[in-house]
C-alpha cells in the first residue's frame, strides 16, 4: 500500500514537492470577506490585499469536511496518508486532523510543531523516507524524532504587522522603525520567538547567517529557503550574502513563497530558511 503526504497549507514546500502532496486549505478572513487558502485567493493577492488594507487578516484551521475528503481520496486510491500539520501551539489544524482521522485506520497524523517553511523540510524529508520504502508506523516514529532537529530563523523588514496582531506593542514598533530595526525570528517549543535583532538589512542578514552557523546545517537533508511579500527581492539580498553556507554543499538551494498563516505577522520583505540541524 503506497502513502501519501498530507499538509494544510500553512506548510510551505517548493513548488515540485507540492505536487506529491494533498493540501489541504486554512481558511483566510479579511473583515467580512472569507477566503480558501489556495483556492479562492494566491499568495500573491493574498500580499496585495494585506498591503492595502487596514484590516488585519484572521486565519483559521482547515474545516473537518476538507480533512475527511482528503482521507476519504486516499481510502479509495487504496493509500495510506501521514499527515503534517502546522504547530499545535499556534492553530487547532492538528486537533481538526486528529478529528477528522478517527474513522480512518490507514491514516496517521504528526504535528510538525513548527511552521511555514520550517514544516515544509520535515514534509519534504518525509517524501524521501516514503521513496525509501519506509512503512506507515516507521515513517510517523521516525519524523516525530527528526523534527526536533530542524532549525528555522526569519528576518523580518517591518513590525507593522506585528503590532496589528497584537504581537509587538506601538511603542517598540515606533523605536524600532526610527531605529531601523529589523528583527530576527525562529521557532522554539512550537512558538514563534524573537531570536535578535540588528539595525538595517545587510546587518541583519549577517545576524541570520551567523545563527545558521552556530548551529550547523546538515547538507544531507532538506533545505528551503523562503520569502514573504509578491517580490522576491529580500531572499534575493539574502542569498547573495549567505550563499556561503550552503554553496559547497548544495548547487541552488528550492526556494518558496511563505504562505498566508505566517505571512500575515510577518508582512512582507521577509527572508527566511529552514534546515536540519547538523548533531555530528
Amino acid at each position: 500500500m503506497s502513502i501519501r503526504i498530507v499538509t494544510d497549507s500553512a506548510v510551505d514546500m517548493a513548488d515540485h514537492f507540492k505536487n506529491r502532496t494533498i493540501q489541504v486549505p486554512v481558511t483566510l478572513t479579511f473583515g467580512e470577506t472569507e477566503y480558501i487558502d489556495g483556492v479562492t485567493i494566491d499568495r500573491d493577492s493574498f500580499y496585495r490585499k494585506l498591503e492595502s488594507s487596514d484590516i488585519m487578516p484572521k486565519t483559521s484551521q482547515p474545516s473537518l469536511v476538507y480533512f475527511e475528503n482528503a482521507y476519504k481520496e486516499l481510502r479509495e486510491n487504496g493509500e495510506e496518508g501521514l499527515v503534517i500539520t502546522q504547530t499545535s501551539r499556534l492553530s487547532g489544524t492538528y486537533q481538526s486532523a486528529c478529528i477528522a482521522a478517527k474513522d480512518y485506520p490507514n491514516i496517521r497524523v504528526l504535528d510538525s510543531y513548527n511552521a511555514s517553511i520550517g514544516a515544509g523540510v520535515l514534509a519534504e524529508y518525509a517524501l524521501q523516507c516514503v521513496d525509501r520504502g519506509m512503512s506507515l508506523d516507521r515513517l510517523a516514529a521516525h519524523l516525530e524524532e527528526k523534527k526536533a532537529d530542524i532549525g528555522v530563523f526569519a528576518r523580518m523588514d517591518t513590525l507593522k504587522y506585528a503590532v496589528k496582531g497584537g504581537r509587538v506593542s506601538k511603542t517598540a514598533a515606533i523605536a524600532g522603525n526610527i531605529l531601523n530595526i529589523k528583527p530576527l525570528i525562529t521557532i522554539r517549543d512550537g512558538l514563534v520567538v524573537m531570536a535578535g535583532k540588528a539595525r538595517g538589512i545587510k546587518k541583519a542578514n549577517k545576524l541570520l547567517i551567523q545563527k545558521v552557523k552556530e548551529l550547523g546545517i546538515d547538507y544531507s537533508m532538506p533545505l528551503l529557503l523562503g520569502y514573504s511579500g509578491v517580490e522576491d527581492n529580500p531572499l534575493q539580498e539574502f542569498i547573495a550574502m549567505g550563499k556561503s553556507l550552503w554553496e559547497s554543499y548544495v548547487d541552488q538551494p528550492d526556494t518558496t513563497q511563505i504562505g498566508s498563516s505566517i505571512g500575515c505577522h510577518m508582512g512582507p520583505g521577509a527572508a527566511a530558511i529552514a534546515f536540519f540541524m547538523n548533531k555530528k
